[in-house]
């Protein structure tokens, strides 16, 4: 490898991290060792910042560049975002559910109720027409399906080691 800037972060596709690197999985450091680095990342990822600073955790994470876009500032060391969600209604799309009732026309017999009313004195009324083959119900609701169960929210993706150098050339900022 070429010589490295202090801090700079590689992909690197073997099993363990090379002399003078460390994967990043949040390991905390003791600044009294590692002290350019500290200079250069300060305990943006995590620590005391007297005694120990942290390494950039990256394991289960997509780095994207930090700065402002759309109006949402990203800082550097944020972390967000989930592995999977549970969806609620109110992030469905606006939609119905058709349903249909089949049936066949009724028979019954003539009731013999007194005075023509039901014991709690409602009036009885039979029809015996048949019904067309659809028959508008009312408005009505479909009983909720689903088990509110979270799903995976991530894309498609492929595992691979992160490296950072420990050593090497202090960047310039000119």
């Amino acid at each position: 490898m070429s010589t490295p800037y202090v801090g700079e972060i590689r992909m690197f596709a073997g099993n363990f991290a090379p002399a003078g690197w460390m994967l990043c999985q949040g390991q905390i450091l003791q600044i009294s060792q590692y002290a350019v680095l500290y200079n250069l990342i300060g305990v943006t990822y995590g620590g005391d910042g007297v005694n120990t600073f942290a390494l950039p955790d990256l394991r289960g994470r997509v780095p994207i560049h930090m700065g402002t876009n759309a109006g949402v500032t990203y800082p550097l060391g944020q972390q967000a975002g989930v592995e999977s969600v549970t969806l609620t209604t109110s992030q469905l799309p606006t939609h119905t559910h058709a349903w249909n009732v089949v049936g066949t026309a009724g028979s019954a017999d003539t009731a013999k109720l007194p005075n023509g009313y039901l014991a709690n004195g409602s009036a009885l009324s039979y029809d015996n027409n048949a019904a067309s083959a659809r028959t508008a119900l009312g408005t009505s609701t479909i009983a909720p399906t689903g088990g509110n169960q979270p799903h995976e929210n991530m894309a498609p993706f492929l595992c691979i080691n992160f490296i950072i150098a420990l050593f090497g050339v202090f960047p310039s900022q000119t």
